[in-house]
């Protein structure tokens, strides 16, 4: 293959986490190209990371683009109504100070964005749950030029998904996996009022659970952490995740240290420069285990070479626990004798294994390292060893023969890496090319490119003089010119004009210099130019919001699929006359032909179906159709690549309308004009993300499961009340994952295409440390939700919702027997109905222990519809 016919060398970039400033420098000293960090305004979804101030801003880009890397900020989680105008200032803010890109989550946000400033990148969060290119293609019309995709696709989804569409694609490639799906995971939300969605998630997947199948406790022995994954490590597959198509590999740490920031770094930094030069990655079992050092609870390679539920989750352990040392022999007196399988010194850290929940794990620093009773101020990697510690540091009568230890620090390492960026002089430097005009009669002229674009031109004051004994040459100018001291560039180039034997003394060389230096200093730290709107695009935005209500209202007509028209509703109004608010609407979710039995005897303004099998789908309809009432199918939460053949079977079944989950069911079923209600799952907190679900063609929007009682008031106040359905009673899905835990613990086999579907056969629910058993339901692509033991209601605020004109509601059933659905129904009627009161409907669901014992009011909830 010739130079000119070979295909253009891929451009691939290293994205480093920042915290902090010192992560900044950390990742810029170590080879990133860019950076990603969140600011201490809040909307991001590291809420603990020390982040940035927005006055800060403006210096922190300047820095970063002065070293030729990017900055990007973290906007990436929801926003309420009442946040939007803050949002907005935030947003200029960010665009004045020269931020290269911005990271969302919201619908809403993102169309903020891109009203006030067209020309700020958009780069779609891993929380806006991108899966496939049909989801994609969705992000592409709201103005998104790149999207950081969901960490459960594989390199064989990755490779189609880059097939069908010419989006950047940017993937984690290391650091801490998440069980669920971002974007998805309700777990912090339901049980501690605390919002993954707003950046405060708790962390339940990292706490022990015990597995209960089919009413009895499994004896799992030491395997607790049923939820907690292995951390992504994915240097081996950098030249398969370049070739199939991944454009940015992310690491993940905004929450780690600026030593792990340098070290996985430059690791791979390396990793990729060798796979670009056709080089082995070369990562060696040393330089793996100094990343292991800096952060790891055991690597894998997470889903990137497909399911794996045993590998992703060996669930032994949910700490980090740095590299496996050794095994103990004995103990003498304070010290122990260990069969070394990895290096120690004196001065590392180390624990020993044990239960930690119970206290039983303990640790120390190695104060001495002895071998045949002679102490060793070097490192040794095998053999035995006797490890000393201080007085008392440890019980010893805890340590056993045989027990594992494992290395959870190296001074040495640590000190090496924090050398790497706080030494006074730039590691990395810019490379500068200087072209030089010496002419005598003529004022010398210097013009600097670097190698990131800026450029600048200097001239001396005075013009040059003819040299008596010693011209410049371009040696000379090479050794002078070079001399860029504590500066952050580097001589590259030298192309010299040179007319007449100029002399050029050294004080004026010296000054143009740094005139020089000081001038690319300016130019590559300004901010690019970009249109930013002067006005009020958030009070635009809502106006034309409004207008669109209008249209739509006076144009669409009831669909003959749907349910029965109705007044309120947007798809049944002709004009955009004042409607007449009907009485309220009660729909109910089943997840059983069963429990659709017991629903189809009530009088539900809609049934949905929402099966593991979707085989169960047609008997459902037919049963539907029989009774005389309208049928809705929820498809699964999530499509990947190979999937979107099931939103064909649900359209074959012809129902009156489908409950869309994601990006992809709700252009699909728009395009075939299938009446929709967006769930929850699409995270409808704010009026600019319901109004544009409604433009793609819902009949309703879910209110987000994130919104507290004010918040949902003030979203049905800032939207027409018609437009939503909310969800008052249901147990709600916590955890929903890629990971099947039926498959990791209660099978031989390892994925979907040999475990056998226990799911099938067993009732699974998993008991947390309070003793709540939450069941385990799998979908139809086996992931599998968690769902919460407890039930939770919002039956104290219907009454506020239905005066303020909210008439859609639902109930979601789970395990419910027949009996249960009754009481549950005809509460929820009578509360509707205004025969009884919220109150009433907790004392009835109280007494039958439906729900909580412990309960506070509304008002102090985080979440409306929890009962903690």
């Amino acid at each position: 293959m010739t130079e000119e016919n070979r295909p253009p060398q891929p451009t691939v970039e290293l994205l480093s986490p920042a915290g902090d400033g010192e992560c900044i420098r950390a990742a810029v000293e170590n080879g990133a190209n860019a950076v990603y960090f969140g600011l201490n305004t809040g909307f991001n979804a590291r809420a603990r990371a020390t982040n940035f101030a927005l006055a800060d801003l403006p210096e922190t880009m300047a820095y970063l683009h002065r070293r030729g890397v990017k900055g990007y900020v973290t906007l990436n989680t929801l926003a309420f109504c009442d946040e939007l105008p803050e949002l907005q200032e935030t947003i200029r803010a960010i665009t004045l100070a020269g931020v290269d890109a911005v990271l969302v989550q919201d619908i809403g946000v993102a169309r903020l964005i891109r009203a006030l400033s067209p020309d700020l990148a958009l780069h779609a969060s891993t929380q806006f749950t991108l899966t496939s290119a049909e989801g994609i293609a969705v992000a592409a019309e709201l103005g998104f030029e790149r999207v950081v995709l969901a960490r459960e696709l594989s390199l064989r989804e990755i490779r189609k998904i880059h097939r069908q569409t010419g989006m950047e694609l940017e993937a984690f490639v290391h650091g801490a996996l998440c069980v669920a799906y971002s974007g998805q995971c309700l777990t912090s939300e339901s049980l501690g009022g605390r919002s993954a969605n707003r950046g405060q998630c708790a962390q339940a997947c990292r706490l022990p659970y015990d597995l209960i199948c089919d009413g009895r406790d499994v004896n799992l022995g030491d395997q607790k952490y049923l939820l907690s994954p292995q951390d992504l490590a994915a240097y081996e597959l950098t030249p398969e995740l370049v070739a199939a198509g991944v454009s940015s590999f992310k690491i993940e740490g905004r929450l780690k240290t600026p030593e792990y920031v340098a070290n996985i770094t430059r690791h791979y930094r390396a990793a990729i420069d060798n796979t670009l030069a056709g080089r082995p990655v070369g990562v060696t079992p040393e330089q793996v285990q100094e990343m292991e050092l800096s952060f790891s609870r055991g690597f894998s390679p997470g889903w990137l070479e497909g399911c794996d539920h045993k590998r992703l989750v060996p669930a032994l352990s949910s700490a980090k626990r740095g590299i496996y040392l050794g095994e103990v022999l004995g103990v003498r007196g304070d010290a122990v004798e260990v069969q070394l399988a990895a290096p120690i010194r004196r001065g590392d850290g180390v624990v020993f294994e044990g239960n930690r929940e119970a206290g039983e794990e303990q640790g120390g620093r190695v104060y001495g390292v002895h071998r045949n009773r002679i102490r060793l101020e070097e490192a040794i990697s095998s053999g035995r060893a006797t490890l000393e510690f201080a007085r008392n540091a440890l019980d010893i009568s805890l340590i056993h023969e045989g027990q594992s230890v494992w290395k959870t620090d190296d001074p040495e390492l640590t000190a090496r890496l924090r050398q790497s960026f706080t030494s006074a002089d730039p590691i990395r430097r810019v490379d500068v090319d200087m072209q030089v005009r010496a002419v005598v009669g003529e004022p010398l002229t210097i013009t600097a490119t670097l190698a990131t674009g800026p450029t600048a031109t200097v001239s001396s004051e005075s013009p040059l003089q003819s040299a008596s004994k010693h011209p410049a040459t371009i040696e000379f100018l090479r050794e002078q010119l070079g001399r860029l001291g504590h500066t952050v560039y580097r001589l590259r180039d030298v192309s010299p004009t040179l007319e007449g034997g100029p002399l050029i003394p050294m004080s004026v060389l010296s000054r143009v210099r740094r005139d020089l230096i000081a001038l690319l200093d300016q130019r590559s730290g300004n901010p690019p130019q970009r249109r930013l709107a002067e006005a009020d695009v958030l009070a635009a935005l809502r106006s034309e919001g409004a207008k669109g209500r209008g249209l739509r209202a006076e144009s669409q007509g009831p669909s003959a699929k749907g349910p029965e028209p109705d007044a309120n509703s947007t798809a049944s109004a002709r004009s955009p006359q004042p409607l007449t608010l009907g009485p309220p609407r009660l729909h109910v979710l089943c997840r059983t032909l069963t429990q659709l039995e017991t629903v189809l005897t009530l009088d539900a303004a809609s049934v949905v179906v929402d099966f593991q099998d979707i085989r169960e789908y047609r008997p459902a309809i037919a049963a539907a159709r029989g009774a005389g009432r309208p049928i809705w199918l929820a498809p699964p939460r999530i499509q990947k690549p190979d999937e979107r053949g099931v939103f064909f079977v649900l359209q074959r079944y012809a129902p009156d309308g489908v409950l869309v989950r994601n990006l992809a069911g709700l252009r699909f079923f728009q395009r075939l004009r299938r009446p929709m209600v967006a769930d929850f799952s699409l995270n409808a907190t704010n009026d600019l993300t319901v109004d544009w679900l409604m433009e793609q063609g819902a009949q309703r929007v879910t209110a987000s499961y994130d919104l507290n009682r004010d918040q949902l008031l003030t979203l049905v106040d800032a939207v027409p009340a018609r437009h939503l359905e909310v969800v008052i009673h249901q147990h709600m899905p916590m955890f929903h994952m890629e990971h099947c835990v039926f498959c990791a613990v209660l099978s031989p086999g390892t994925n979907r295409t040999n475990c056998g579907r226990p799911c099938d056969d067993h009732t699974v629910r998993l008991r947390d440390r309070v003793g709540m058993e939450h069941l385990l339901r799998a979908d139809v692509g086996c992931r599998n939700t968690l769902f919460n033991a407890v039930p939770q209601s919002g039956a104290e605020i219907v009454p506020e919702l239905i005066r303020r004109g909210v008439r859609d509601f639902r109930i979601e059933l789970l395990d419910e027997s027949a009996a249960d659905i009754q009481q549950v129904w005809q509460l929820y009627r009578d509360l509707l109905a205004e025969r009884i009161t919220g109150e009433d409907v907790w004392r009835s669901l109280k007494a039958a222990n439906r729900v909580g014992v412990t309960r506070g009011t509304l008002e102090e909830r985080r979440n409306p519809l929890a009962i903690l």
